[in-house]
């Protein structure tokens, strides 16, 4: 009997606007890649998790709410360098991996984290046929001699310095570029140079590959202590930096003819090693891991729908990890499409389009925030009405906003109205305008910001922060809605009575006030028609 395969999600872990997540995209694609090789269905997102998918997560280090887990089965890929001389990671990152389910590229990573290093599958970046393309340019015939790419420092800046002394033009790019931009260069270029950042300098096979995947060869520095998979060894060509070989190799190797028949023979040697079984692997250990994480949630009676306590009002770049992402559009991918500018229902039942349902209910949020979304709603009463009706006593509702004396107002064609200091006096003082009662929002924080959202004086404005809290009214605030509302607010009070009492009371009715006479009839009906004219 065979086990069916889960369902695989890849997530990446990005930061709002920030680009250099785009570079844990060529592993994602690789994972993918592979395990689809093996049968399994794989959909890839940014920032999102599946209930009902085993989630592989690259770049937890950026950020990953630790309370996700529960509801989420994850194994994290890590692509850091560990250990001494390794990189900077928060103490949260790594407590992230000492209590999860993890992945790694490298053994040295592992001993940082993992008791018993067999409790970590190792996952190798090798050939990728995908990146293959018939419209190669042959070596010899690509405009940029030496390509570098990556984040700058001392360490890599000496690495160069050395080989543009020894008559070897390296070429950089002056701004990040990640996936098929950054590619059509590296298909450009006689090589590319591969020197570590770090004092620890491990081999980076997971930006290697990519490169020789693509049929460009690789030169790379190599230290003594720096240990690099099989397959690389035929493959790179390795530079060992602590004496002459590297200016000797670009002085008089470099872009000749021997060089071209080497670098050919190194990309030929690198396409005949296959990871598959490593990824066979690591999908047996991603189904017990998922059996496991199931038991475990059913025991911890978590296995019901969720029930946020934040809301992000938008999503697209503005996804928030752990909380509940609303959008009115679909193509944002919001965990749920829904216009709280519309009419709302509670308590209401949701089907996340990443698995799993969502119970919303009156007073069970305890933060709500909107990023430039109160500028487009149509019907923003209503919109602020069911923010109030959602949130918990004492809830936050926190809302960013262009300026409106600021150009950044009515940039954007879909901005229906701009806000400035008056727009919250009908939610703080005027709240019974609104037909509310009970409740109002009381303000707790307001500020200006500039185009880079740091604090500013409202002069240099471009946007506006705003914290809403939401209190009860006072006896006074509710007298006041008494007396300026139509709605008189009575109770229905309940009259007790028998049938018995019922049917007396219709007898002495009667008894006290007859039927007409047809006199008295006819001159009622007279009455009528007299005040009809």
């Amino acid at each position: 009997m065979t086990t069916p395969l889960p369902a695989i999600h890849i997530a990446v872990m990005q930061p709002a606007g920030y680009v250099h997540s785009l570079g844990l995209l060529d592993q994602a694609r690789y994972v993918r890649y592979q395990l689809r090789r093996l049968g399994a269905t794989v959909t890839v997102a940014k920032n999102r998790l599946r209930e009902d998918s085993l989630n592989i997560v690259f770049g937890a280090h950026l950020g990953f709410p630790e309370n996700w887990r529960r509801r989420h089965a994850c194994i994290f890929f890590n692509l850091e360098q560990l250990g001494d001389g390794g990189a900077a990671v928060s103490e949260a990152y790594m407590k992230l991996l000492r209590t999860s389910a993890v992945a790694d590229y490298d053994a040295s990573n592992v001993k940082a984290y993992a008791n018993d290093p067999a409790d970590v599958p190792l996952l190798p970046f090798l050939h990728a046929p995908y990146l293959e393309s018939a419209e190669t340019v042959p070596l010899a015939d690509r405009p940029i001699d030496l390509l570098f790419f990556g984040s700058m420092n001392a360490r890599r800046r000496a690495f160069i310095d050395r080989i543009e002394a020894a008559g070897v033009s390296v070429a950089m790019f002056d701004h990040p570029l990640y996936g098929a931009e950054r590619d059509a260069y590296i298909r450009q270029s006689k090589a590319v140079l591969n020197c570590s950042f770090y004092d620890s300098a491990r081999f980076e096979q997971a930006r290697v590959f990519q490169c020789l995947s693509m049929g460009t060869p690789v030169i790379s520095e190599r230290r003594a202590t720096a240990q690099a998979p099989a397959a690389f060894d035929d493959a790179v060509f390795w530079i060992d930096p602590a004496g002459r070989a590297l200016e000797s190799f670009f002085s008089q190797h470099f872009a000749t003819p021997a060089y071209f028949d080497e670098a050919q023979q190194r990309l030929a040697a690198f396409r005949e090693h296959d990871p598959i079984d490593d990824y066979a692997e690591l999908l047996l250990f991603g189904v017990g891991f998922l059996q496991g994480h199931g038991i475990n949630r059913l025991g911890s009676g978590d296995s019901g729908a969720w029930r946020p306590t934040q809301i992000n009002l938008g999503s697209g770049k503005d996804y928030r990890p752990g909380w509940l992402n609303l959008d009115v559009q679909d193509r944002a991918e919001p965990d749920v499409v829904l216009d709280l500018g519309a009419p709302l229902s509670l308590p209401l039942t949701l089907d996340s389009r990443y698995g799993g349902q969502i119970e919303l209910a009156a007073g069970s949020i305890e933060v709500l925030y909107a990023n430039n979304v109160l500028e487009h709603v149509p019907t923003l009463t209503l919109m602020m009405t069911n923010v109030l009706t959602l949130l918990k006593d004492g809830g936050r509702f926190e809302i960013e906003v262009p300026y409106e004396h600021a150009m950044t107002a009515w940039q954007d064609p879909t901005h229906v109205r701009a806000m400035n200091e008056n727009s919250w006096i009908y939610y703080i003082e005027w709240f019974w305008y609104l037909g509310w009662f009970e409740h109002r929002f009381e303000m707790i924080g307001s500020s200006y910001l500039d185009l880079k959202l740091q604090p500013c004086s409202k002069e240099n404005a471009a946007f506006m922060r705003v914290v809403l809290r939401k209190v009860e009214t006072t006896a006074r605030e509710r007298t006041l809605a008494r007396t300026m509302q139509a709605d008189l607010r009575l109770p229905e009070d309940a009259v007790p009575y028998d049938d018995a009492a019922e049917s007396d009371g219709a007898d002495a009715l009667q008894q006290e006030h007859p039927p007409l006479s047809a006199s008295a009839q006819t001159a009622q009906s007279s009455s009528q028609v007299a005040l009809a004219d």
